[in-house]
């Protein structure tokens, strides 16, 4: 319910700012902007065609423009980016942490990245140039390095007296991290231990050493599933000999898995999960145009299929009207079971392990199916067409065609992974093929031999 109350005030959003910038009232849409979050501002953007979102670009208070410029998508934000002059650029930099900072400079012009970093401290460059060393794509890349470590033989006096000296705590700080005096990483202790026991106990005494670091080349989607699993707020980082080079936190974890959650949704379609909406035709159409075509050559597939049995499908009209049910129901058992394996990759559930066992399962749900609905089909055909050698004909095609679906849907994916291939971006795409030409190919060559 709140994501869906959510969801309705930002559709109001964009239809009281479409009516604001169609009257001309800019400074009423000032106003507005001053009272959303840079997220809400960020959803605004990418729902707004390029000529309005260039208006309301324009009316972002420029403290606001790098925490906005953060929440959009990567198309909007390099188009964004594009248009800004050093001096604002090097403005929306300021005041962000070290890894929203090397988030955002891997978008900018080289001249305007070496303004920032000259900008810094020596310290804080430091920091900067060791996040950005790392792939975006891994712990070291999501990491800040905005941590507060503490010793373990001290008291809870001394870290309590040591917090009210540097006066603030970093954003999502659940818990202190343990280290020993070479950085090494020893443990966590939580701010309520800090909060409720005795002032003169030992650090040593209250600390946790069974959550382990995450080492700093580990992949951001296992970052994300341990996160998950072990209900995390933050984590430590560390190197290959356990020193320790900063944290995760949940924030950056939950951009994580929805940008994954895109990025399978986008790619089932052929398109990359970074989509800009009102991006210019031809740019929409070019990054379209590989999977069309891809498509294209599976249809003539098929089609070519089809003619083969061009001399069947005259003496009987009945099975071109019946052609697209068998291929149908292939198409979508085929999708179910390749969504459920796409799933289980992506969640590291299938792997070679279990992957026979899974084939087997979903075959044996093939044949169930593929036993229910041709009984069905054929007993609807049998009444429609009074024809029951070619209601089981397609009893049969259908039955042959869900277990091929679901063999396809359980091993295209695992093949594609093996070969490198993003099973969320090619795997529909070769399902389809496998439903249409078994379909076609089984329901006509019966319907030959048959008749």
């Amino acid at each position: 319910m709140p994501q869906q109350q959510a969801q309705e005030q930002l559709t109001r959003h964009l239809h009281d700012f479409d009516e604001l910038l169609a009257k001309g009232s800019l400074a009423q849409v000032e106003r507005e902007l001053r009272d959303m979050h840079p997220a809400e501002i960020a959803h605004l953007l990418e729902a707004l065609p390029r000529e309005q979102r260039d208006a309301v670009w324009q009316l972002v208070g420029g403290d606001r423009e790098g925490d906005v410029l953060l929440q959009v998508n990567d198309a909007v934000r390099e188009r964004l980016i594009r248009d800004m002059d050093s001096s604002e650029l090097v403005a929306a930099a300021e005041g962000l942490d070290t890894d929203d900072l090397a988030d955002i400079l891997s978008d900018y012009p080289d001249a305007v990245t070496e303004q920032v970093l000259d900008a810094l401290d020596a310290q804080h460059r430091e920091r900067l140039e060791g996040v950005m060393s790392y792939p975006e794509d891994t712990a070291g890349g999501l990491m800040n390095t905005d941590t507060i470590t503490v010793r373990a033989d001290i008291t809870l006096d001394v870290v309590q007296r040591y917090l009210r000296r540097i006066g603030e705590i970093p954003e999502m700080t659940d818990q202190l991290i343990v280290t020993n005096r070479d950085n090494v990483y020893l443990g966590l202790m939580a701010l309520t231990d800090l909060l409720v026991r005795d002032p003169a106990t030992m650090v040593a005494e209250v600390m946790t050493r069974d959550q382990e670091a995450l080492p700093v080349d580990l992949s951001e989607r296992e970052v994300a599933r341990l996160f998950e699993k072990r209900d995390l707020v933050s984590a430590p980082v560390v190197d290959a000999d356990g020193k320790l080079l900063g944290r995760i936190t949940i924030d950056d974890v939950v951009d994580v898995i929805r940008d994954e959650a895109d990025h399978n949704l986008m790619s089932m379609a052929g398109l990359p999960e970074e989509n800009d909406m009102f991006a210019p035709v031809i740019t929409s159409s070019r990054r379209r145009t590989v999977w069309l075509g891809v498509n294209l050559i599976t249809a003539l597939l098929a089609s070519w299929v089809i003619g083969q049995f061009e001399d069947t499908i005259e003496k009987l009209v009945a099975l071109a009207v019946l052609m697209p049910i068998v291929a149908s129901m292939g198409g979508i058992a085929g999708n179910q079971t390749l969504t459920l394996v796409i799933r289980g990759i992506a969640l590291g559930q299938v792997g070679r392990s279990n992957a026979r066992r899974l084939l087997n399962k979903e075959l044996l749900v093939g044949v169930v199916n593929g036993t229910i609905w041709a009984l069905v089909v054929a007993g609807v055909v049998v009444v429609w067409f009074d024809d029951y050698l070619l209601g089981g004909i397609i009893a049969a095609a259908m039955v042959i065609n869900l277990v091929v679906a679901a063999l396809a849907g359980a091993s295209i994916p695992l093949v594609l992974k093996r070969m490198g291939i993003d099973p969320a971006l090619a795997g529909g795409v070769v399902l389809t093929t496998v439903t249409d030409v078994i379909g076609f190919l089984a329901f006509l060559g019966l319907a030959a031999f048959a008749l």
